[in-house]
């Protein structure tokens, strides 16, 4: 782990703060922007909501997100994690860029950024992980030095938690939904891009895939609602 921001408490976030990204809700985290010798970073801080969610579901989602942050560490393309404070808030760096929500109606993101985006995929699919939440535009970012980077892992599942059949099958589902993703993210800002393979199988419905898909469709709304 980087050794920054490790004198950072929870009390000092509302004084020490460079801007608030988001505020906390009964079950959503803050989210603030903070600054330490020239390095900004993102601090996801359960510590505002109610005792016991933040106590129960702020902690278990910290803990699965420090994990997913510690088998990608190391991976261009994913922030650095800092560390965790008193298990209820983790410190991320902060991506300098643009969250792709409606970037198509200012820029064409060109055909190499999906190219790059396909092979962090795959890159974290090597590490054991799926994203499962990368259909939300606002968790890929357009870098400013023009990669692509993917934030926000506490929806995120681990191939060693679903290894016994017949949650193998969801994990793959998972792992396909992230490229199925980047289809979706193509056919809004690059349509031409997207190839009749890519098309036909964005658009497949079997009798198993539907069963598969609401059964996913159940567990992702269930993470998202934690997350």
């Amino acid at each position: 782990m980087i050794p920054m921001f490790d004198a950072l408490k929870l009390s000092d976030l509302p004084i020490k703060n460079s801007g608030i990204l988001r505020g906390s809700s009964s079950t959503r985290p803050a989210i603030w922007i903070v600054e330490e010798n020239g390095v900004r970073a993102v601090v996801k801080d359960f510590s505002k909501n109610k005792f016991v969610f933040r106590n129960t579901v702020g902690r278990f989602l910290i803990w699965r997100e420090r994990k997913a942050y510690r088998k990608l560490r190391g991976i261009a393309g994913v922030p650095v994690f800092y560390r965790v404070i008193d298990g209820l808030a983790l410190v991320t760096e902060e991506i300098p860029g643009r969250s792709l929500e409606n970037l198509e109606k200012n820029i064409k993101l060109p055909d190499s950024f999906f190219e790059a985006l396909k092979e962090l995929v795959i890159h974290i699919h090597d590490k054991g992980l799926a994203h499962c939440d990368l259909k939300r535009a606002p968790n890929t970012l357009l870098g400013d030095n023009g990669l692509p980077y993917i934030i926000d892992w506490a929806a995120s599942i681990s191939k060693d938690e679903f290894r016994i059949p017949p949650l193998s099958l969801i994990y793959r589902r998972f792992k396909l939904d992230d490229h199925m993703a980047i289809t979706k993210l193509k056919l809004r800002h690059s349509p031409e891009t997207v190839s009749p393979e890519e098309a036909a199988r964005y658009n497949y419905r079997s009798w198993g895939e539907r069963l598969i898909r609401a059964i996913r469709d159940r567990l992702r709304e269930v993470l998202q609602k934690a997350a």
